[in-house]
């Protein structure tokens, strides 16, 4: 990793009081600080975001029609499906986990 991907910077926001209180009373029943808490909230949202892109929850029936419309275009005959299959996971990146 470059060493300007190492170091930490100011991350700096204004926030109304009420929404700020209501923040600290979470933070205080942790018993962590502020600025641990807030992160750790931004992280988990910001690896839901990437996720819900990325994955889908199909029931048993779409399933079995989304099985269907792949064995109907197998992924040899589809470059660009190919192409993204051999993409690097986004989940499995070292950054989402820091």
């Amino acid at each position: 990793m470059p060493n300007s991907e190492r170091g930490t910077v100011a991350l700096n926001m204004r926030v109304d009081i009420k929404k700020r209180n209501l923040i600290d009373a979470a933070v205080n029943a942790l018993g962590v600080d502020r600025t641990s808490f807030m992160v750790d909230a931004a992280l988990t949202k910001a690896r839901e975001v990437l996720l819900d892109q990325r994955l889908f929850v199909l029931d048993d029936m779409a399933f079995d029609r989304f099985e269907k419309a792949l064995d109907a275009n197998p992924i040899g005959e589809n470059q660009c499906l190919q192409q993204f299959l051999q993409r690097p996971k986004r989940w499995a990146s070292p950054r989402l986990n820091d």
